[in-house]
């Protein structure tokens, strides 16, 4: 395991102490994770969100080509 060193202020040092029944360390190292397992959970969902923003893309292009075709078709044919 890596360490990680950081700084708080004074203050903030001195009303750690009065806690004392809870793991710093272990609740500042089950943040970082969490963080860091939402960030790339975020990632990841934009990256899905991207491949299915091209294939709506793509399928709305479709049903407007096939949407026009048979509007030909049926002005061809007299129906309209």
């Amino acid at each position: 395991m890596v360490s990680v060193t950081l700084s708080v202020s004074k203050e903030t040092r001195v009303l750690m102490k009065k806690f004392s029944e809870i793991n710093w360390s272990a609740f500042i190292r089950k943040s970082i994770e969490n963080k860091v397992k939402n960030l790339f959970w975020r990632e990841e969902m934009l990256k899905k969100l991207k491949q299915e923003e091209s294939f709506s893309e793509w399928a709305v292009k479709a049903q407007r080509e096939s949407r026009e075709n048979r509007l030909e078709e049926l002005k061809k044919n007299g129906l309209i």
